[in-house]
């Protein structure tokens, strides 16, 4: 075991910005936890990119270690579920956001943070996919059970992004039929690529609303944007249609009235991946290793190092970043 290792360094400055640093940190600066894994792939997600900027609700305290994603090899272990060699995802909980992350080379966390990579999956594969595609597997879980997927008429939001990409994938694979909404002219040929089957540009979806009520329009949605694509959505469900909200990147307010629900028996569902239980994780996961198993994800993503992350959170923020980032350790 090497007791020192690079990782990616946020500082807070004496006038209030941030700064970023690759930096060597060691073993014991880690914080307490009975797993020490040494980090094989990790990946970008928005969250990553609001902790790099500062965000003080998304990271307290700096100097901090963004990303909230990483699959590894443990090193160390003080429980007998896990056993040093065993190959291990950990996505959420308080990973990157306060307990330093997957853009460092090792990180220490609780047992009940870590599930075993399942068979069927490799682990770059699960980076590709990491919290944004976990994100869309619970959203499509939880459409399936209350209203099915087979056949039905599905909307995605965001669809270029990384829970937008996977939500169109997973519905896919189940069979719906799909339309993607997007703010990127450039992209349709990506999306039909995933399995849309019908794009509809962002400006030109809020322009055909009416509100309160709209055409029902779809039976199920995975909404990862808010604000008022979330406003649009509401009223252009059809009769007992469900919207998973996971998203908040057009801003965590929305415009609604009772009608849609009162008058088309429409639900309207929360989506958190990161607190979301152990056991369920396991359950997406394994799923992606088997049921959803994607052998295609090499058009999905790109692959950088930690001396090329950089960029690549800027243009997250920027809402210029398409498909997935992955953070390899190993470059």
């Amino acid at each position: 075991m090497q007791n020192l290792f690079k990782s990616l360094v946020i500082e807070e400055n004496p006038d209030g910005s941030f700064s970023s640093s690759i930096k060597k940190k060691s073993i014991s600066d880690l914080p307490v936890g009975e797993l020490l894994i040494k980090v094989s792939y990790s990946s970008l997600n928005y969250k990553d990119a609001l902790s790099v900027s500062g965000v003080k609700g998304v990271t307290k305290s700096y100097p901090h270690t963004p990303g909230i994603d990483a699959v590894g090899i443990v090193e160390h272990s003080e429980t007998e579920k896990f056993k040093i060699g065993d190959e291990v995802i950990v996505s959420g909980y308080d990973l990157g956001m306060n307990t330093s992350g997957g853009f460092g080379q090792y990180i220490r966390v609780p047992n009940k943070w870590a599930c075993h990579l399942p068979n069927g999956l490799s682990a770059l594969d699960s980076m590709v996919i990491g919290t944004a595609g976990l994100t869309a597997g619970l959203s499509a879980y939880e459409l399936e059970k209350l209203n099915g997927i087979e056949d039905r008429k599905a909307v995605v939001t965001g669809a270029t992004g990384g829970v937008g990409t996977f939500a169109i994938k997973i519905l896919s694979i189940l069979g719906a039929k799909i339309t993607a909404i997007t703010s990127k002219k450039d992209c349709k040929g990506f999306l039909k690529s995933l399995g849309a089957d019908k794009i509809i540009l962002r400006d030109d979806f809020l322009n055909s609303v009416r509100k309160p009520m709209n055409k029902g329009t779809w039976e199920i949605a995975i909404d990862a944007v808010g604000g008022d694509i979330l406003s649009g959505l509401i009223p252009s469900m059809k009769y007992g249609g469900t919207i998973a909200c996971c998203g908040n990147v057009a801003g965590p307010n929305f415009e609604a009235s009772v009608y849609p629900y009162i008058l088309r028996a429409n639900r309207l569902i929360g989506i958190d991946s990161a607190e979301s239980p152990i056991d369920k994780k396991k359950k997406i996961w394994n799923l992606f290793g088997k049921e959803w198993k994607m052998n295609d994800l090499q058009k999905l993503f790109k692959s950088v190092s930690i001396n090329e992350i950089m960029p690549e959170i800027n243009k997250t923020l920027s809402g210029n970043q398409i498909g997935r980032v992955v953070l390899n350790h190993k470059q």
